[in-house]
């Protein structure tokens, strides 16, 4: 693993040296090499052994720097002026074959100076639900942090309920910086750092923008060409999340990065049955996040990014809340915008310029029978594309799906049989047979738990093809029954 570490060159003030914890007996349960080799790392030499040495903190590879940031947050509204990496440590950064950067992150490697009293350590469950479902946000198509390893420590740590598994997940991200890092030195009225954090962010993320202001012969505002672009990252994300039935469950400025990806797979879900307001998180009280309220949030979260650029926009604070208000007057257009374009190929839809009206009320129409008739997310949009080609009895004959139906086939506007399945097999490709299913994600962990991995490599390799049909695992497509039904999800910590 050739290091090329980066973010330890910043100021000390944006990080911690740390140390990992010493574990009895590493055991390795996944080791990720199709990502392995997309990030160019070579460790075929290794032993099982080995590996999990590396991979749980206890053998150090040659120019690892290991370090644990800092940042800020609004955690469910509230804002907490320093929080910082508690039970994570940064190895250091890679550069692949294609130029690209990426941090590699010890979770769950023993306490750093941001533990706040916490062990700073994971159970072995927030290990295993955080590879799977990475892992399948991957193969779905949504920007994310990845899975490189798992391990078991061979020690217990305690957790509410009593004693459990401990683990150690290796995650990778294109980077860890967080609207929760811009908010700690804009907090502390660290004007220097704050430009030196913009500064590397655009380096990293977006260089494009320095070739934007040489091109460009209007003077331009690096922070607001940056905060143009985190919009956009963000909205994708979070529409594209919300057309899979993903409900995040802590989107918290901490956990809203910068470049786009998905990070924090603690309280989280896929919806089973479709539910506008439905919420997983055990300690998201008044459903905050939940599911329908995350386009919201992600608008809040991006006003708090705004927040912290003013003293980089302008001199006078004025100015610059005018020109970031500016800039953040798109964001409703364009969540909507998204939202309706991801949903309309769900649909079958084909825009060739503008939304028409009737295609938001159809999308409307639908996910509202849904819940009346208290249908799986997943498998109504599955059973659509199918009810083109074939009966299928998965809907409810009611007045409402008859006049949906009706309204629906008249807008694809097709009628021979080869149409229809060209607009089944679209459909197939936007919408997916399977989805890390949360009954199914809590037997991988019990499995795990009890030293069972049938389970948990079983999802992980179905997960790789979640929009083929595959007859052997075919299983992990059905909702749970009402004894298996998952109705909260932990942080873990």
């Amino acid at each position: 693993m050739k290091f090329d570490n980066t973010y330890v060159d910043l100021p000390e003030s944006f990080y911690s040296e740390s140390t990992p914890d010493e574990f009895s007996s590493p055991e390795l349960l996944a080791y990720n090499e199709d990502l392995a080799e997309t990030l160019g790392i070579d460790l075929k030499e290794l032993t099982q052994e080995e590996l999990a040495q590396v991979f749980s903190g206890q053998k150090i590879l040659e120019g690892s720097q290991i370090i644990s940031t800092v940042y800020a947050a609004h955690q469910f509204g509230s804002f907490v002026p320093r929080l910082g990496d508690g039970r994570a440590m940064l190895l250091g950064e890679v550069v692949n074959s294609k130029k690209q950067r990426f941090d590699i992150q010890l979770k769950g490697s023993g306490p750093t100076v941001y533990s706040r009293n916490g062990d700073g350590l994971s159970a072995l469950g927030p290990v295993i639900r955080e590879y799977i479902v990475s892992e399948a946000m991957h193969y779905l198509g949504v920007p994310t942090t990845r899975a490189l390893a798992a391990v078991h420590t061979g020690d217990s740590v305690f957790r509410p309920g009593g004693e459990t598994p401990g683990g150690v997940l290796t995650r990778v991200a294109s980077s860890h910086i967080r609207i929760g890092t811009f908010q700690y030195f804009a907090n502390r009225g660290d004007y220097n750092e704050l430009i030196e954090l913009m500064d590397y962010s655009i380096d990293r993320h977006f260089p494009e923008i320095r070739q934007e202001m040489k091109e460009n012969s209007e003077e331009l505002n690096p922070a607001l060409l940056f905060l143009r672009k985190v919009i956009r990252k963000q909205i994708t994300l979070v529409t594209q999340w919300m057309t899979l039935g993903f409900i995040h469950g802590v989107m918290n400025t901490d956990n809203t990065t910068i470049c786009g990806e998905t990070i924090d797979f603690g309280p989280c879900a896929f919806m089973d049955i479709y539910k506008a307001d439905k919420k997983f998180s055990s300690i998201d009280s008044y459903g905050r996040y939940a599911y329908n309220s995350q386009r919201k949030i992600c608008a809040w979260n991006l006003c708090r990014l705004a927040d912290c650029l003013i003293p980089l926009i302008a001199k006078k604070s004025e100015d610059a809340v005018e020109l970031l208000n500016k800039e953040l007057s798109t964001i409703p257009t364009l969540l909507e915008t998204q939202w309706l374009e991801r949903l309309s190929l769900k649909f079958g839809f084909v825009h060739n310029s503008e939304f028409k009206k009737e295609d938001d009320d159809l999308i409307n129409a639908f996910l509202e029978y849904l819940e009346k008739e208290e249908l799986d997310f997943t498998l109504g949009f599955r059973n659509l594309a199918e009810s083109l080609t074939e009966n299928t009895d998965f809907f409810p004959e009611t007045e409402d799906f008859k006049n949906f139906k009706e309204s629906w086939l008249k807008r694809l506007n097709f009628n021979s049989s080869e149409d229809f399945e060209k607009i089944k097999k679209s459909m197939w490709q936007v919408n997916p047979r399977y989805i890390p299913r949360n009954h199914q994600v809590e037997k991988a962990i019990q499995g795990a738990n009890e030293g069972d991995l049938s389970t948990f490599h079983e999802m992980n390799e179905l997960l790789k093809n979640p929009y083929n049909y595959q007859e052997k695992l075919d299983r992990y497509s059905i909702p749970p029954q009402p004894e298996e039904e998952v109705k909260a999800t932990f942080c873990g910590t």
